[in-house]
């Protein structure tokens, strides 16, 4: 395992190479002397790397931390980069978000392009059908089975156009 001294003492050579350290964690050092935390796995059966982020931007601890929770992804059967990719897309923020509250921005987007029949027959099919539902959750929380299980509940009381 490598320890933060190691780290530090990393100096370029003249080819890139890498210092392992744990459980597919390892420094990646290319040959200007830029320092990087690399996580590899194995995801469908093929292998993966996942930048974690430069060094000392991000210390050995935190990349430690990283990779488990790369690791937790992993376990869950999702692919870290994919996790990765969708956070620096959507952001941090609105992972706090309620549904209800991003919904109703998304409404109030909406509504100069609708007819007013049309945007209060939306809002009304939220409220009823979706926000007692997953109105409180945060969009983070919201996976396919619960969106599914949620929509299956409306089909059943023969509501099938309600959101087309």
């Amino acid at each position: 395992m490598l320890t933060d001294k190691a780290v530090r003492a990393a100096a370029a050579q003249d080819k890139a190479y890498k210092l392992t350290d744990s459980r597919g964690l390892h420094l990646h050092v290319s040959a200007s002397g830029h320092k990087s935390w690399r996580y590899k796995y194995r995801f469908e059966k093929k292998e993966r790397l996942l930048t974690l982020g430069a060094y000392p931007e991000v210390s050995l601890a935190d990349a430690r931390e990283k990779r488990d929770e790369a690791k937790k992804i992993l376990r869950e059967g999702r692919d870290p980069r994919h996790a990765a990719r969708r956070g620096r897309l959507v952001g941090a923020s609105v992972s706090v978000k309620s549904f209800e509250d991003v919904a109703r921005e998304w409404h109030a987007l909406q509504i100069e392009r609708w007819k007013p029949v049309h945007a209060s027959d939306v809002i009304t099919s939220l409220e009823r059908d979706i926000f007692p539902h997953l109105g409180s959750m945060p969009l983070a929380e919201i996976d396919k089975p619960l969106l599914l299980s949620i929509l299956r509940k409306i089909e059943g009381r023969g509501a099938i156009e309600t959101f087309i």
